[in-house]
């Protein structure tokens, strides 16, 4: 598809002022309070489905070195550096019936990972594993998972179904007491917190919800039991029904081409369209990616981290949609900013961007036969407003006679839901199946959230430390007043569309202070004059996205409207340089963090 030209000024402020109201359209007065938690009467929706039976043990006492809270890719990264360093006794504590984090839940048909996955799955040199598909189907994601548990060792004093409750300080054994929803209270030496901010499961709250008489689900708890079939497709128990999705952002442009094949009639109900790109997944083998060389698959991750960060790079290793598109993404970066004044950045940020969303309206138009659906298909907003999606299928679904896209921006999402269906703008879609691909609320779990409360020395409670000064911490891992607790996620640290890559990065600098501690019979805190220095660092020279923030159609990366939170939140030159910061760190100044023990 030849890319259409950056559109001239005039062009420009028309479509800006398409985007302000399309994005009016959107934007609701309630804000996030518009999702429910499953929680109370809809607790069901976050029952586990894929690990059934009882799961009776005694409640543990018993002293580990280092408890991991969370068996995602974060938590079992943390687990296996650990494991490298000679840590020994790693506890991974993880809700869910197996590890995995989201790819343990999101099991529903046509799951796939949207980042290639010879550089998204992580530890591919360590385990000698390489995936089979350019973007692997999250079965294959599970399976690694699984396969680094064991291959690390970290099913040995796991705790699998168990949430952590509690985290309080010692002060005079100089440890962690953990305690569980299961009755546990042991100790660890040191804490990981790896819970992500992807794994509870929103619901829209529309009212009604608790009167459908039909049958409801989330896509991160799919039921397989009611629809049949399997990720790969087969949803014979759909047969002949009316089933309605309600979402369709990376989810739903997965699962609506398999709902589609299946259903008796599909209902699709969309607030705001997703840019959706093309997919061109395909098998891979070994020598496609140059697996037989050592150091591989950390090699490919680099090249592709520079090139979407807008660092040079000799080559393209991934060649994919997010690599052609680092030109744009690199724009957002303060290196970039730094090279003119804001007026010539925002110029040449609204021009790169235009072209790409003219090509990807196209896209549209050239894919779907019905005009009338092709207009309310086509994505008003810029384009790093929402996490982009791919597929080349998703499109050609509503060219089916027995798919129906409702829109429902106007009446600012569906109005109510009776006991026989939707009601969108007065009329009433009759329903058998309502899905929910709303996908999962950011920030409601872990340290952050306050569901998990924090007491570190002198009982101070993490998140009301925090409340007086703002968030406070040392490259975004550790915490004045709470010794040998770290923090894996992007706060005051960096971010990539590849996290894992982030993750493991985290991992190695976590799993190095770790064992510097051991080695030195010492604690990890830093001092309150290295986190104000590091704040300052993040807020010195931190791009002003509030412009771009404020101007983006309503979805979780900003708030649904709202804006960005206020005070530095990340590392502001990229993860590329982070990384660099962080290995320089380690080399020159580490036991500038080490504490001695009061009790040695």
């Amino acid at each position: 598809m030849a890319t259409p030209q950056a559109p001239a000024p005039d062009e420009l402020a028309r479509l800006k002022e398409r985007y302000r109201h399309e994005r009016e359209r959107r934007v609701r007065p309630d804000g996030a309070a518009q999702y429910r938690a499953p929680e109370a009467e809809f607790g069901y929706y976050a029952d586990d489905p894929y690990t059934a039976g009882p799961d009776r043990r005694e409640p543990l006492h018993d002293t580990v070195d280092v408890a991991v809270i969370g068996g995602g890719f974060g938590g079992l990264l943390a687990g296996a550096r650990l494991r490298q360093q000679g840590v020994e006794r790693v506890r991974i504590v993880e809700r869910g019936g197996d590890v995995g984090g989201t790819w343990y839940w999101n099991r529903y048909p046509g799951v796939h990972c949207d980042i290639e996955s010879h550089i998204y799955l992580p530890l591919l040199d360590e385990t000698g594993y390489v995936p089979e598909w350019k973007y692997a189907p999250g079965e294959e994601i599970r399976r690694h998972a699984v396969r680094v548990a064991e291959r690390f060792g970290l099913y040995q004093h796991a705790l699998l179904r168990t949430s952590v409750t509690a985290l309080t300080w010692d002060e005079a054994a100089e440890t962690w007491l953990v305690a569980t929803d299961r009755g546990d209270a042991f100790r660890a030496a040191h804490v990981v917190t790896a819970t992500g901010t992807l794994t509870e499961p929103k619901l829209p709250g529309i009212p009604g919800i608790e009167d459908f008489r039909g049958h409801t689900f989330h896509t991160s708890r799919w039921d397989y039991a009611y629809t049949g079939g399997t990720p790969d497709g087969g949803l014979t128990g759909l047969a002949g029904k009316r089933v309605g999705v309600v979402g369709t952002g990376a989810t739903g442009v997965q699962v609506i081409p398999m709902l589609a094949e299946d259903a008796g009639h599909l209902y699709v109900f969309q607030r705001t369209p997703s840019t959706v790109d093309v997919r061109a997944n395909r098998r891979t083998t070994a020598e496609d990616v140059g697996a037989g060389r050592p150091g591989w698959a950390r090699a490919r991750r680099e090249n592709f981290l520079r090139i979407v960060s807008g660092e040079p790079a000799d080559e393209d290793l991934v060649a994919d949609r997010w690599t052609s598109s680092a030109g744009l993404l690199e724009k957002l970066l303060p290196s970039f900013r730094r090279q003119g004044d804001r007026d010539a950045f925002e110029t040449a940020y609204e021009a790169a961007d235009a072209a790409k969303m003219n090509e990807l309206r196209a896209r549209v138009e050239q894919s779907v036969t019905d005009p009338a659906t092709a207009a309310r298909l086509r994505p008003w907003y810029r384009y790093a407003c929402k996490r982009p999606a791919f597929s080349d299928l998703y499109y050609q679904a509503f060219n089916r006679p027995d798919v129906t896209l409702v829109d429902t921006a106007d009446t600012h999402g569906i109005e109510r839901v009776t006991e026989h269906g939707v009601v969108v703008a007065g009329t009433e879609y009759p329903l058998d199946c309502l899905i929910f691909a709303t996908g999962f609320s950011v920030g409601v779990s872990g340290v952050h959230s306050g569901k998990l409360p924090v007491r570190g020395r002198d009982g101070a409670e993490l998140l009301r430390t925090w409340a007086e000064r703002g968030p406070r911490t040392l490259h975004g891992f550790t915490c004045h007043g709470f010794p040998n607790l770290y923090q894996m996620g992007s706060l005051q640290n960096a971010s990539s569309v590849n996290f894992t890559h982030v993750l493991d990065e985290q991992a190695v600098h976590i799993a190095a202070l770790v064992a510097a501690a051991e080695a030195k019979g010492a604690l990890v805190e830093p001092t309150r004059e290295s986190e104000d220095a590091w704040v300052a660092v993040c807020a010195q020279d931190a791009p002003d996205h509030e412009w771009f923030h404020a101007e983006c159609t309503p979805g979780y990366y900003n708030r649904e409207g709202r804006g960005r939170p206020n005070g530095p939140t990340a590392y502001p030159h990229g993860a590329v340089a982070f990384h660099e910061l962080l290995r320089r760190w380690r080399a020159e100044s580490l036991e500038e963090i080490l504490r001695a023990r009061t009790s040695a």
